[in-house]
């Protein structure tokens, strides 16, 4: 018997997958419990409806994703900051800070979260910070720590 699972089942596979199980086990266990759906034609119509929906999302997301790296090549952010005699800063310039500062000048709208600092900014000047945006896209952010 074929059906379409509608959670992970331990053993068997994952949410969405279409799998071959015994009649027994699919009437009587997975079936009754509302792990699974029969492999009907209407059911596989809404599973290759579902799958294509899912792959133009991932599509647009990557697509978004190339686009905010190529943005953000050209958008170097002015982050001000207080400092003290040497070029040092008061504390260091976070992630958070950059993300507000990129919505402010530039209107791109980063998570803090995807934004990743090697180590934390404690001086003035030019610093390359990355940010994922997506699993293997990443942009590079300019950071320019002025004095406020």
């Amino acid at each position: 018997m074929k059906v379409i699972l509608k959670a992970d089942v331990k053993g068997k596979g994952k949410k969405g997958e279409l799998i071959e199980v015994s009649e027994g086990y699919g009437r009587n266990f997975l079936l009754p419990r509302g792990l699974a759906d029969a492999a009907t034609t209407d059911n596989m119509n809404v599973k290759r409806a579902q799958d294509e929906a899912h792959a133009r999302k991932i599509a647009l997301d990557q697509q978004a994703a190339r686009d905010a790296a190529e943005k953000l090549k050209i958008s170097p952010v002015k982050v001000p900051a207080k400092g003290g005699a040497g070029g040092r800063l008061f504390g260091a310039v976070t992630n958070k800070e950059i993300a507000e500062e990129l919505k402010k000048q530039y209107g791109l709208d980063v998570p803090k979260q995807k934004i990743v600092l090697d180590e934390p900014i404690k001086t003035f000047g030019v610093h390359k910070v990355k940010a994922k945006l997506y699993q293997d896209i990443a942009g590079e952010i300019l950071v320019q720590v002025v004095e406020a």
